[in-house]
């Protein structure tokens, strides 16, 4: 890798902690940026002693991020929530706050700059979420075109908020709820190939100015990843289909909840499939072979198995 001083904003996310870890074991020297750095300690063992950073910095504090990005050879953005909660809006946290970045980068000489989006970025996307991905993608365009910008389709791994999540439920409910029916398809892409795929944009020369779509090797609906789930828990619920409209109520009121299960703005998410698009680069590009979700899943699923790690012999 050509580039070693890097500055990793939203550093402790489920996706910043996996590219600081790919880019700390190729010796590069981090500044970890994120929201609450005490709570970011985790990630210091990644490194040898004082090659990761911990910076608490907000992405919309422009004047503490401008001596961290001065003297940076590359500046990746991996900020993003997945619903609206407080201060944390969808506009700031995936549009102004990414293109003041991108600006401050741009304005420093910084030679690289990635941005993790998420495929559905779309103006016209049903979704708030979708939306802003595709404003802030325009943004970070306008400031520093030469923006490396990833777009990644369900995102899984050890700490995700799906497979985790759902399995969880599985537990405790006897059904899960396939919004739409189930049929929304998804191409599920490891963490650790994000964060490859990241340092892979960093490297090469090809990447500069372009957007790629990052997907599994294979696609599969939501009915078929709560199967899958199901499957490597040894549980056994109902598949209860609900409509995009029915969904709607209940995730009206869990939306008060300080972690909702499900938003209004997720069931519109839901309404539209989340996979590469056919012309567009992928992985292969970067020169990542893509990580199979059955190899991975039953590495952290298995916790949830009825009996614990390992056992879960009968069904419930």
């Amino acid at each position: 890798m050509r580039y070693r001083r890097f500055v990793v904003v939203g550093a402790s996310g489920f996706v910043g902690r996996y590219v600081v870890r790919h880019l700390a074991a190729e010796g590069a020297l981090i500044a970890a940026v994120s929201r609450t750095a005490a709570n970011a300690g985790f990630l210091r063992p990644m490194g040898d002693v004082g090659q990761i950073a911990l910076i608490d910095c907000d992405i919309k504090d422009r004047n503490r991020l401008a001596p961290l990005v001065a003297g940076a050879e590359a500046v990746i953005n991996a900020t993003g929530i997945l619903h609206e909660r407080g201060a944390q809006r969808f506009r700031t946290v995936h549009e102004s706050g990414p293109a003041g970045l991108a600006a401050l980068a741009a304005a420093a000489g910084v030679r690289r700059f990635v941005h993790v989006s998420a495929i559905g970025a779309d103006p016209a996307s049903p979704s708030l979420y979708g939306r802003s991905k595709a404003a802030g993608e325009a943004a970070v365009r306008h400031a520093f075109p030469g923006a490396t910008i990833l777009r990644p389709s369900l995102i899984f791994g050890p700490e995700d908020s799906f497979f985790n999540r759902f399995a969880a439920i599985a537990r405790l409910s006897p059904a899960l709820p396939l919004i739409g029916g189930g049929r929304t398809r998804f191409a599920p892409v490891f963490v650790g190939d994000v964060a490859a795929a990241v340092a892979a944009a960093l490297d090469r020369e090809d990447a500069v100015g372009r957007t790629y779509e990052l997907g599994g090797p294979s696609v599969q609906t939501l009915r078929a990843l709560f199967e899958l789930i199901l499957r490597e828990t040894n549980r056994r619920r109902l598949l209860l289909p609900v409509p995009f409209a029915l969904a709607m109520v209940p995730a009206l009121f869990m939306e008060l909840m300080p972690r909702p299960l499900l938003t209004r703005d997720q069931v519109r998410m839901l309404r539209r499939d989340a996979v590469p698009a056919p012309d567009m680069p992928g992985p292969a590009a970067l020169g990542i072979e893509p990580t199979a979700l059955e190899l991975i899943l039953p590495t952290y699923l298995d916790r949830f198995r009825r009996g614990g790690r390992g056992l879960g012999v009968h069904l419930l």
